[in-house]
């Protein structure tokens, strides 16, 4: 199989989609992975620590050396703002991805934008389909995912942990969108 290597950096209209680095950890602890708000309803838990945020730096760059591809950072063009996070984690022909935004991001369309970007990244690379996962109560995230043509599968019950609402499994609603052959 022929590696797949996404751009590192994806440009849309409003956005710059790009690759973490080390430097990034203060900003990305401050402006959303250590806000419990932001962080509610997200399958990682909430940063406690810039460690935490670390971690997560070596995490990404490790998904990008074995698979060509992983997190992006999403910036506001001009002004370069940390908006939130993206990516897609590739499992053989098909991707995982999902979004999270600072609260000031909230309501603008950002999160559509940058999933109809990593939409564009899957095809680019020649992937098949794409998935994403949601806690049923977060309306706002399935909506950005129907909005963008992702079709719910189905409700999964008890299927995964969401460890800043609790340490219970949780139902999840599983969604896809079937890319074709590029």
């Amino acid at each position: 199989m022929t590696p797949r290597v996404a751009p590192t950096l994806v440009e849309t209209e409003r956005l710059l989609l790009r690759m973490p680095v080390p430097d990034d950890a203060e900003l990305i602890f401050t402006r959303y992975a250590s806000d419990s708000s932001v962080t509610r309803y997200m399958s990682f838990r909430r940063h406690e620590s810039i460690d935490d945020t670390r971690t997560f730096l070596d995490f990404s760059r490790m998904e990008w050396l074995a698979n060509g591809c992983g997190p992006y950072l999403v910036l506001l063009r001009g002004s370069g703002l940390l908006l939130g996070g993206t990516g897609l984690s590739i499992q053989f022909d098909e991707a995982e991805t999902g979004y999270v935004f600072a609260r000031d991001a909230w309501g603008r369309g950002y999160a559509t934008e940058s999933l109809t970007a990593m939409v564009q990244v899957a095809r680019g690379v020649g992937l098949h389909a794409l998935h994403a996962r949601c806690h049923p109560e977060h309306r706002a995230s399935a909506r950005v995912l129907e909005k963008c043509g992702f079709t719910l599968e189905q409700r999964v019950k008890s299927a995964l942990v969401f460890p800043n609402l609790s340490p219970e499994r949780q139902d999840v609603l599983s969604y896809a969108l079937t890319l074709g052959l590029p």
